[in-house]
């Protein structure tokens, strides 16, 4: 009997701490906790950190964020109006600012996901559909000025050059819009939607091969124009080089012929004062000359008699 009750009232013990630790809960800083009775909210939901009481294996806790969430929805292809596919990145932030709402409409965080998706992707579409590339793209009109870039961002539509795009609204605008749109929605889940931002905007696969096209066909065309350009510079160079060298060679001629004429004279001179001066001995050394120099016609013949006065002066050698 004695071991009996040891052993009811360690049973005892035990429900007793089982009924008393379920009767006690934490509420942390971060959390807001609703409380249910039979899957009925029961009181306000408590928000202020501490340690709460509640009816044990009764009521039951639900906790929820206080701080804010993030929401990030899947890429969408979405038409612009000026008909441009484009993939659109969205993410949002957003908190529970009626946990008890939030329990009997939604529930779980699942729920609240599912319900995101719809209500921003719907009118994320909205607004992309109705709005022109440029318009999600930029904010201002105001175009950055880049140093030593050439060309321009290429467009697989239209040349942007000469029919340039003018921002009405911008992409801030559009983000708050879209806020503002989606945000009326949100009370009905306890629900505050905090921002909403694209992202990333891109082009879709197709449209992005065909980008990627033209603008290789762009370099190549700027690379051929390059090329000539710079025949025509090599021809232009060359053509200023012969032009010159022509000029140099015959400056170098006249100087040349200048030079030689001068000499000429000179020489001229110097052989005139000379035969001046002992004109047998000029004639002597003239005739002497031309002796040499006929050696140098082996196939030639000359005949001349020995009172030529070409060997006068072969004569008149003393023996």
């Amino acid at each position: 009997m004695k071991r009996m009750g040891t052993l009811i009232g360690v049973v005892i013990g035990v429900l007793l701490i089982l009924l008393i630790s379920s009767a006690f809960y934490t509420v942390r800083e971060w959390d807001q906790v609703v409380i249910t009775q039979f899957g009925r909210p029961v009181g306000k939901p408590k928000t202020e950190p501490g340690l709460k009481l509640k009816i044990p294996f009764i009521q039951e806790i639900h906790r929820y964020e206080k701080r804010i969430m993030r929401w990030d929805g899947d890429p969408k292809e979405i038409p612009t109006r000026d008909k441009r596919f484009i993939y659109v990145d969205t993410t949002a932030r957003w908190r529970i600012v009626d946990p008890q709402k939030f329990l009997e409409v939604l529930g779980t965080y699942t729920q609240a996901y599912a319900k995101l998706d719809d209500i921003i992707d719907a009118v994320l579409r909205d607004y992309v559909s109705a709005n022109p590339l440029v318009e999600l793209v930029r904010t201002t009109n105001e175009m950055p000025s880049v140093e030593n870039v050439e060309g321009k961002v290429l467009s697989p539509f239209r040349d942007e050059a000469t029919a340039p795009e003018t921002v009405r609204l911008g992409r801030e605008k559009i983000t708050r819009a879209i806020l503002a749109e989606a945000s009326k929605a949100m009370p009905a889940f306890g629900i505050k939607l905090v921002d909403v931002r694209i992202k990333r905007i891109n082009y879709i696969e197709q449209v992005r091969r065909k980008v990627y096209e033209r603008m290789v066909s762009e370099r190549k065309r700027k690379a051929a124009q390059f090329r000539s350009e710079g025949e025509g510079k090599k021809a232009q160079i060359l053509g200023l080089m012969e032009k010159e060298l022509k000029s140099i060679i015959s400056g170098a001629y006249r100087t040349a012929e200048e030079i030689r004429g001068k000499a000429d004279a000179e020489a001229t001179r110097i052989y005139g004062r000379s035969y001046g001066e002992d004109p047998a001995f000029y004639a002597f050394f003239k005739t002497l000359e031309t002796y040499k120099g006929g050696a140098a016609y082996k196939n030639a013949f000359i005949i001349l008699g020995t009172d030529s006065d070409y060997y006068r002066f072969l004569k008149t050698i003393p023996k």
